[in-house]
């Protein structure tokens, strides 16, 4: 990104709050625009600062952190949110997808594995530790309904998913396949409609799943 990445921190730990405060001194182009200590004022701050990215604890008082990604998206669509968690269980990880989180990292992250989720989640882009991938691989495969979704796919839209799972923006898609973005876009909201989940993260996920790509590919081709 050319500007500064706007981050709001959301955590019910006042040493969390002033400790990444402090931590993302050190990063001039993240810049904290404001800090919030419960669900509420996280949706609250939102609105308010409109923030590129949302940094989001799970549990939380007043309102835990899904109910207030759901309400953030709802209100501010464009908001990208990054959930920030100790508990990496099924229950809370698709819960928190399924709410329009792009990213799930765990706390015990290091400084650099911080940085890096942020600075993908603010171009739009999934992000997902690799502990994670296996409780939403099992949400998919236990849905046997799905099974033929893929198909639905035009040959055009594949090769967007594949763009996608492989950490493309909407921009860098849309420069790569020469349409424009509005278009991409277009490709993108058919895509999640034909696998019927809702985010960018579960679309990537289902590739992955359906054997068009492999877990976190960085292969920058695409192999139609």
């Amino acid at each position: 990104m050319d500007t500064k990445i706007r981050l709001l921190i959301v955590d019910d730990y006042p040493v969390v709050l002033s400790g990444l405060t402090a931590m993302f001194t050190n990063h001039p182009d993240i810049e904290v625009v404001g800090l919030a200590s419960t669900g509420k004022k996280a949706v609250e701050q939102s609105l308010l600062l409109r923030p590129d990215v949302v940094l989001m604890n799970v549990a939380m008082p007043e309102m835990d952190g899904i109910e207030a990604t759901r309400l953030i998206k709802k209100g501010l669509p464009e908001a990208n949110i990054l959930i920030f968690s100790g508990l990496s269980g099924n229950d809370k990880v698709i819960p928190a997808l399924n709410a329009g989180a792009i990213g799930y990292i765990l706390k015990d992250a290091d400084e650099t594995e911080l940085v890096q989720a942020i600075k993908q989640v603010a171009r739009g882009e999934a992000w997902l530790h690799p502990s994670m991938i296996g409780h939403v691989l099992k949400q998919i495969n236990s849905a046997e309904e799905r099974e033929g979704l893929i198909e639905k796919l035009t040959e055009r839209e594949v090769d967007v998913l594949k763009y996608m799972a492989r950490g493309y923006s909407n921009q860098d898609i849309a420069r790569l396949m020469v349409v424009s973005s509005a278009t991409v876009h277009s490709h993108v909201s058919r895509i999640l409609a034909k696998l019927e989940v809702s985010s960018r993260t579960q679309a990537v996920i289902y590739a992955m799943r359906a054997g068009l790509v492999t877990a976190f590919d960085e292969d920058p081709t695409v192999n139609s």
